[in-house]
Parts: structure tokens; sequence; C-alpha cells
């Protein structure tokens, strides 16, 4: 039985990968989440008597809590889905986003390399797989996708934040060895959403009899992934991925 240790793992994709192991493999999953506005224990309520499921309230940038984690419960691998993750909140406040997603991720990043320096056994097996968003690449361009070469070119603080994580991810593979994964999704959707997103947002909206709300002309383009696709995507990628290498989703 394999560890995998999920980080915002109570989050809305975090969650339903969690599910889905606990659901689909045979392997322990250790939760660490901050169980900030968007996390919620209750997305994995109906788990909480599973023996393999450990859930561990803590913070990734929290250097104290991710050793804490590493130690008592060694993983084999590692999925990184903790981020914020909005755009407007990054406008409104930027720097939760540059600690959480960019310092966040070097203290995993960090951890890993004291885990495989301990015992240069795991690294064979090992895997830290790093889960961003097609954001990094900016808007879409004239043909509708993106590829794993299209340039970065983010317009936000959040897309900017994570770009940075990605090339500390990919600067670990280059500089240290540490056998990383990265993959980009397009917007998800699907259940445990937070309802700040378009989808949830609007279905509520209309519910209520409220206005939909509509950003500049109406004439946006999006890309929706269902998330449990995602989740099954991500298990494929971890299975199967070349080290180094990124995969859009």
């Amino acid at each position: 039985m394999a560890t995998w240790l999920v980080t915002g793992g109570a989050g809305f994709i975090g969650a339903n990968f969690v599910r889905l192991a606990l659901t689909e493999t045979e392997h322990r999953v250790v939760v660490l989440d901050a169980l900030t506005y968007a996390g919620h224990r209750e997305s994995l309520a109906e788990f909480a008597s599973d023996q393999r499921l450990v859930f561990v309230e803590g913070d990734i940038a929290d250097r104290g809590a991710v050793s804490s984690v590493f130690r008592t419960y060694p993983p084999d691998a590692v999925l990184n889905f903790a981020a914020e993750s909005h755009v407007d909140r990054s406008i409104d406040g930027p720097r939760i986003f540059v600690r959480t997603n960019i310092a966040g991720t070097l203290e995993l990043l960090e951890a890993c390399r004291e885990h495989l320096k301990a015992d240069a056994s795991r690294t064979e097996r090992f895997r830290f797989l790093h889960v961003s968003t097609d954001e990094v690449f900016g808007s879409l361009p004239a043909e509708g996708l993106f590829r794993e070469t299209t340039p970065y070119a983010p317009r936000s603080p959040d897309a900017a934040s994570k770009a940075g994580a990605e090339h500390l991810v990919r600067a670990y593979y280059e500089t240290y060895g540490l056998p990383v994964l990265l993959t980009n999704c397009s917007n998800n959707y699907g259940p445990y959403q937070f309802p700040e997103k378009l989808i949830p947002l609007t279905i509520l909206n209309a519910l209520e009899g409220r206005p939909l709300p509509i950003y500049g002309d109406g004439q946006n383009v999006r890309d929706w992934l269902y998330v449990e696709d995602h989740c099954r995507a991500l298990v494929r990628v971890l299975e199967a991925g070349e080290v180094g290498h990124s995969y859009n989703v």
C-alpha cells in the first residue's frame, strides 16, 4: 500500500481526487489542508471511517507543519492541489497568493528533497505531481487551445503566482533531479465546487431569480473539464507520466 500525500485535499479538485483515490485504489491518502474558505472536511465525510484516510490540518507554507507530515507519514507521492485559486481575489489581495502558491510550493519541494536525501532508495518510486492551471498561458490563441509548448503569459497575480510555482518545480527537477510531474488543467466544474465559480454561481443565481453575471462583452471562450475526468487524468499521469514533463488536461 503506497502513501499519497494530497495537499489541498479538502478543496474542490483535491477532495474529488481523494474520493476517487479511496474508491478506486488501495493506497493510503494523507490530506494536508489549511481549511481556508474553500476547504471543507465535509467533502470527505463519507470516508471518515476509512482507516486509509488521514487528515492533517496545516498550511503548506508552514515549514514545521510540512516537515511533521513527512516524518509521520513518509509519502511515496505528493500531489500538490493546495493553492489560492480565484483571479478576482488575487487582484484584491495578491500577497496570500504569492505566499501559498510560491512559498508553499517551495516548502513542499524542500521537504521532498530532504525526504529523498534521507533515503535515496525512495527516489525511483517517488513522484511530486504539481497540479496547475492553463491560466499561466494567458488568453486562448485563435486556434482555441493551449499546448504543452505554449509560452507562459500570466495576466493576473493568481496566474503569475501559479507560473512562478511551476518554474520552481521544474527548477528542482533540473537542479536537484527531483522526480516531478506537472499538469495544467482547464476550468473544472462538478461536485463540491465553491459557489463563487462561474457554473455554480450562475446556477444559484438562476434558481434564486437573480441576474446572471456576464464578464466583458460576453464573447469570452472557456474550456470546461469535469472534475472527475481531471482526477482520472491525474492518476494516469502519476502512474505513467515521464519525469520532468508537463501535461495539459
